[in-house]
């Protein structure tokens, strides 16, 4: 919008001495400034950096997970073990290897890991604000509709420095360990109101049935 104040004035000047000259409206001058005011800061969120494992990558998982997260695949592995003992020349090897007994194959099971979203880390800028467990809550929620993860979430415990551990921080957003015992002495240390030192370190998976506790996050699991 173009002020015109300045052209009616000229005009103004114009006429006789009589008539009252228009003068700027006080609605045209700026606004003083509202002392004390801000403009928000836009909301603080958590750090939250992930990965995906494939399972074309065979990872095997050693500990107890529930089954929803591997692919329990039976396998064959020849039977190395040789209890004759001794020293085989090499002129006695083809005779050896006639007589020698054809030993069965070893069958074991083993567990692969499916699709799963990793967290590498998460950095809150403040503690105990519930920033971290929102930034879970988002993850949790991309998870659970990815067709291919399927709510499938993991993290390696390790703290990020030697006075502190997430291993509790992830037990309370429903995450566990896939070793009971660690398990355990985390609840403990929980009862205890004690800080996990020296801090459990290893895989913690998130099982299914606290996927949708976590979506609600806040309740104590």
């Amino acid at each position: 919008m173009i002020n015109n104040v300045a052209n009616i004035d000229a005009r103004m000047r114009q006429q006789p001495s009589g008539i009252l000259r228009a003068v700027p409206s006080r609605m045209s001058l700026p606004m003083p400034p509202i002392l004390g005011f801000k403009t928000p800061l836009s909301k603080e969120k958590a750090q939250l950096r992930t990965l995906k494992f494939k399972r074309k990558q065979n990872i095997i998982i050693p500990g107890e997970i529930d089954d929803d997260y591997v692919d329990i695949i039976e396998e064959e592995f020849e039977n190395d073990d040789d209890s004759g003992g001794g020293i085989i020349l090499p002129e006695q090897e083809a005779e050896y290897n006639f007589f020698r007994p054809i030993k069965p194959k070893i069958k074991r099971k083993t567990k692969y890991l499916k699709d799963c979203y990793v967290v590498d880390y998460i950095v809150a800028p403040k503690a105990r604000c519930g920033m971290g467990a929102a930034a879970l809550k988002d993850l949790a929620e991309k998870a659970m509709f990815d067709p291919k993860i399927e709510g499938r979430i993991v993290t390696y415990s390790a703290p990020a420095c030697q006075e502190s551990s997430p291993a509790i921080f992830f037990y309370n957003m429903g995450f566990r360990f896939m070793e009971p015992e660690a398990n355990e002495r985390i609840v403990q240390c929980i009862i205890d109101k004690v800080p996990d030192t020296p801090p459990q370190t290893g895989m913690m998976y998130l099982p299914k049935q606290n996927l949708h506790k976590l979506l609600r996050y806040g309740e104590k699991f």
